[in-house]
């Protein structure tokens, strides 16, 4: 499957409320910056930002050093758009994430819904590179997929479903598990998806 091609689909013929995964506010992800006191000039990377509205709310809290990456184009302009001059603040990559090379380092990579689309060993082992190349030592890395009671498919794709221990056992070479928990999230058409959410410090 081209995987470039079938999120582009994605973005071009559906609206923000219609994908499964909208969240009006996004506060798990933000419960974690404050939990771990996330400096407001930390360097932040959001994998599968698409057009989320984490990174409205990062700009209204004050941080002043964020990266979104997205394998659509149509989704990054999407949240170009929606933020206007604001956007200018925001370094936006288009880029799947198995291809995406860091130029520099991060202090907290988040990652909501897109590592568990990797499904192929060899695209999983090139994440786990990635981010360990691109995090800073002590850095945080926040990853939330689906859990093992939660989809085995979102936008028609398989997906991979993590437990606290497999989720642990993938990141265990570079990184240590700080913290674990699930969360039910519920989409727009009113069904629940249950996420595993993993805090690790690298």
């Amino acid at each position: 499957m081209d995987r470039k091609k079938h999120w582009e689909n994605i973005y071009q013929t559906k609206d923000l409320t219609e994908v499964s995964w909208y969240q009006p506010v996004p506060q798990t992800s933000l419960d974690l910056f404050k939990q771990y006191n996330i400096p407001f000039q930390a360097k932040i990377i959001d994998i599968g930002g698409g057009d989320s509205f984490l990174v409205d709310e990062l700009l209204k809290l004050g941080y002043s050093d964020i990266t979104v990456l997205d394998i659509s184009k149509e989704a990054i302009a999407k949240a170009q758009n929606r933020l206007g001059k604001e956007a200018e603040k925001v370094n936006w990559i288009v880029s799947d994430i198995t291809d995406f090379k860091p130029v520099h380092k991060y202090d907290f990579w988040h990652d909501r819904a897109a590592f568990h689309f990797l499904t192929e060993e060899k695209d999983i082992l090139k994440y786990l590179q990635i981010a360990s190349e691109g995090i800073n030592k002590n850095g945080i890395l926040t990853i939330g997929t689906f859990s093992e009671t939660g989809p085995t498919k979102c936008s028609g794709i398989e997906i991979r479903q993590y437990s606290e221990k497999s989720l642990a056992e993938r990141f265990k070479s570079n990184f240590q598990l700080v913290h674990s928990f699930t969360i039910d999230h519920k989409t727009p058409f009113e069904t629940i998806q249950n996420f595993i959410f993993g805090v690790f410090r690298k």
